[in-house]
């Protein structure tokens, strides 16, 4: 298995468009999820690559599923 040190942009503008959706503020969201409003920001912004597990806290806060999250993040793929 390779592992990949490149952030994924794309994740993170579907995190945050789908937060935008939702009216929350990333205080709002990164509470929800768990993870700290830096972190939260760092990943919107496609400068941190989250565990799949911050990745499932975060669309249980924002009430979507992974494969919503996912499908999202592909229309952003450059």
């Amino acid at each position: 298995m390779r592992r990949s040190d490149q952030p994924q942009l794309a994740l993170g503008k579907a995190i945050r468009q789908l937060r935008d959706k939702r009216g929350m503020t990333q205080e709002a969201l990164a509470h929800a999820a768990g993870v700290t409003v830096g972190h939260l920001s760092m990943i919107e912004r496609g400068h941190s690559n989250p565990t799949w597990a911050t990745v499932k806290a975060i669309a249980a806060a924002l009430d979507a599923s992974m494969i919503e999250l996912t499908k999202l993040a592909s229309t952003h793929e450059t």
